[in-house]
């Protein structure tokens, strides 16, 4: 499809994807499962970058870009899924989107899932937020595991639609999820030294934002500027750290914000505004608010332990 200016195309229905692949209408307009060999995907007629009305989980055959970290691989080499959530950007510029085409693809629209806890459920995945470089890789294992979840949507898919259809489907796509859960955290496990080095880049990127001051300019530090400068995504970022310390990444802020911040109380003459002005807070009242939430004492009361 040709377009006349670069902005993504949205794709506002599961019948508008299949029109747009080359493939027969969905036997159900608000869920899809797409598989490449039955009915191979025409991936010329697609635009580059698009957006989903749906949630997308899509199986590749191989993925690229497997991480080393010094003669050992810390990801499998058996393909991977990649998530995407509604309204999100996916584009065909990113190496995992576009080296091979999906073996499967399981579009699910919102709607489909109303009336079930797993509507509510599935927003708290944060994979579905993970770029394409931070796709999950399986191994031989759990790819038979997986495919086996798909073809077992697909079954019920194709079979006659009767009461019992969307229980059963929902209860496919919670196992589904509840596996790469799973894992997901297995491929922490797996890229621990990888990850292990990457928390000391976040601790060396905060201390050096607090040392060159940039809180009085930028404020306080925020999750998507570590991650900008890390290379991953929020989402990722902060199941990484959940992983590793037990705290998503907004909490660890938060204690490396409280740390700094009984340095200056206990070892400068600098008044409780003034560090909170120091820290990046706009406002003294917020620094008070978390220090006593995180301390369960006042910046004052904890300065007068020191006195």
């Amino acid at each position: 499809m040709k377009k006349a200016d670069n902005s993504p195309y949205k794709f506002t229905s599961l019948t508008e994807a299949h029109r747009m692949m080359g493939l027969p209408q969905p036997k159900h307009p608000l869920i899809s499962l797409i598989n490449n060999e039955a009915h191979p995907v025409e991936m010329s007629g697609q635009p580059n970058s698009h957006i989903l009305n749906f949630y997308k989980i899509s199986y590749k055959p191989k993925l690229s870009g497997r991480l080393k970290y010094g003669q050992s691989y810390y990801d499998f080499d058996e393909g991977g899924l990649l998530f995407a959530a509604p309204n999100q950007i996916i584009g065909h510029d990113e190496d995992l989107e576009s080296s091979v085409c999906s073996l499967y693809t399981l579009l699910i629209h919102p709607d489909f899932l109303l009336s079930f806890p797993i509507a509510k459920k599935i927003k708290n995945y944060g994979f579905f937020s993970y770029s394409a470089n931070e796709a999950l890789h399986l191994s031989e294992n759990e790819k038979t595991t997986i495919i086996n979840l798909f073809k077992s949507i697909e079954e019920e898919l194709n079979s006659r639609i009767d009461d019992f259809s969307q229980d059963v489907i929902i209860a496919q796509i919670e196992l589904l999820l509840n596996y790469s859960n799973r894992f997901y955290k297995r491929q922490f496990i797996t890229r621990k030294v990888l990850n292990s080095d990457l928390l000391q880049k976040l601790e060396e990127l905060l201390e050096d934002y607090f040392k060159d001051k940039l809180p009085m300019f930028k404020g306080l530090p925020t999750v998507q500027y570590l991650s900008d400068h890390l290379n991953v995504s929020p989402s990722y970022l902060s199941d990484l750290l959940r992983s590793l310390t037990g705290q998503n990444a907004q909490q660890h802020i938060h204690q490396i914000l409280i740390e700094k911040a009984k340095e200056k109380l206990s070892g400068t003459n600098l008044s409780v505004s003034e560090v909170a002005y120091e820290l990046g807070f706009e406002h003294p009242q917020s620094f008070n608010k978390l220090f006593k939430a995180k301390t369960q004492v006042s910046p004052l009361a904890f300065r007068k332990l020191f006195n």
